[in-house]
């Protein structure tokens, strides 16, 4: 008998890609071929997001695709949007929609919107605690695990917290488990992700054992074997001594944080609800920095919130040049109905933001190449992933520098030093270590 094919296409974040990985893990439990969104399916699933506007029109275009593919599949809507809109996404001839929880009767609800030939809406609240989806990601290099979701900072931009809801951190023996088991089975990075990750365990009653994500890191790295500890997105405003003196304390930690700054203007940053302050965001990263002097410090940036003037978006780019981030990712304010921000006055024409985040990113790039060519000459170990074509090596550093190499073996899913010898759009170009001292011995007979 020929298996029933599910097609399934995740946009947005790490998380909702975790969450994709997962629900097609429940598709082939129950007997289905997984194949490419752009195959022929029986049934096809989007997994939504709705952070800006951008994310909702590539939804609806998904949609209408998918019923294009063809019109006799069901139609599955997950996600952001589909919590948000559910009745917006019924209507454009979905199947079944669900939004950010529930999702582990994704299949049993496809299953019954095929017999009964009826739409299904089974949007609900979030549920109070963490929603456990068996996760079988792909690949054996870098293996993301969600500790948490939800949100309770309520940034006035955010439409996150609202179709989220709030902190549910996962229980730390099964993050433990999960992550033993990855590591056992070959994983050779294991990165914490959520929507929230700062605030893990701040939902958990007095006494646990762990009871944040320090502790929750301490608890990882007892795990044995040669295998790295990667954060995705950290707040500032979670980022405490504790949880740097624990990053700055174990070599399987990646000297990596994402903190997330999103305007170097302290007017804006208060309008945006932020919780800090330009200068505590600087002292922050100068006692980081005391504590890990190479690592990569990578961040997000909002150009066009309400109200940003020209003199603001100078003092952003002074900051952010200050500062000195290893990359940044640059984003146009999109309003989202609901949001305390979308009322606000004096909203940036999208010309403006065009420009302002095309300046952004032209700094972004020359700040990138200026911490990358700190470690050219450097001997660096690398954990390679899937070569991009044959004969070439590519993978990342602890501290994120993106390297390729020349070789004719598949050195995927395995560490390997290589001496960093050049910076050129983008990516660091080396040799291996054993490459390197061979071509060293050549040039000394010659």
């Amino acid at each position: 008998m020929e298996k029933k094919r599910v097609a399934i296409t995740t946009l947005g974040c790490k998380v909702n890609q975790v969450e994709g990985e997962a629900v097609a893990g429940l598709f082939r439990c129950h007997g289905y071929e997984v194949v490419d969104f752009a195959e022929p399916a029986d049934v096809y699933v989007i997994n939504t997001c709705t952070v800006t506007h951008l994310g909702d029109r590539k939804s609806r275009q998904l949609i209408r695709r998918a019923r294009r593919s063809n019109p006799q599949a069901v139609v599955a809507v997950m996600g952001c949007y589909a919590q948000k809109a559910p009745q917006e996404v019924a209507a454009l001839g979905v199947d079944v929609v669900i939004g950010t929880s529930g999702r582990e009767r994704l299949v049993e609800l496809v299953e019954e919107a095929r017999r009964e030939k009826k739409g299904i809406v089974a949007v609900t609240s979030p549920t109070a605690e963490f929603e456990e989806l068996p996760h079988i990601p792909e690949g054996r290099t870098r293996a993301f695990i969600k500790v948490q979701d939800g949100c309770d900072h309520f940034c006035t931009y955010c439409i996150v917290p609202y179709v989220r809801g709030p902190v549910r951190s996962r229980r730390p023996e099964r993050v433990v488990a999960e992550a033993r088991t990855l590591i056992e089975k070959g994983f050779k990075e294991i990165v914490l992700t959520g929507i929230h990750i700062g605030a893990y365990g701040r939902d958990f009653p007095a006494g646990e054992k762990i009871k944040d994500l320090a502790d929750l890191m301490e608890q990882l790295l007892q795990i044995p074997g040669r295998w790295r500890l990667r954060l995705s997105s950290v707040e500032p405003v979670d980022v405490n001594f504790r949880l740097v003196d624990v990053m700055a304390g174990s070599e399987k930690v990646c000297p990596h944080l994402h903190l997330p700054l999103q305007s170097g203007d302290d007017a804006i940053l208060e309008k945006m609800g932020r919780g800090y302050t330009t200068v505590e965001f600087l002292r922050l990263t100068e006692y980081i920095r005391s504590r890990i002097p190479d690592i990569a410090l990578t961040t997000d940036i909002i150009v066009g919130f309400p109200g940003e003037t020209e003199d603001h978006f100078r003092r952003t780019l002074a900051f952010v040049e200050r500062v000195g981030f290893s990359q940044m990712h640059v984003f146009k304010y999109s309003p989202r109905a609901g949001t305390p921000a979308a009322t606000f006055p004096a909203q940036v024409d999208a010309r403006r933001k065009e420009e302002r985040s095309r300046i952004l990113r032209e700094l972004g790039e020359k700040l990138a190449a200026h911490y990358a060519r700190r470690f050219l000459g450097r001997e660096m170990e690398v954990l390679f992933e899937e070569p991009p074509a044959p004969g070439v090596g590519e993978g990342l550093t602890g501290n994120y520098l993106r390297v390729r190499v020349e070789t004719p073996d598949n050195l995927a899913g395995t560490f390997a030093s290589v001496v960093l010898e050049e910076y050129r759009d983008g990516i660091v170009l080396g040799r291996l270590k054993n490459f390197a001292a061979e071509e060293e011995r050549k040039k000394e007979r010659k």
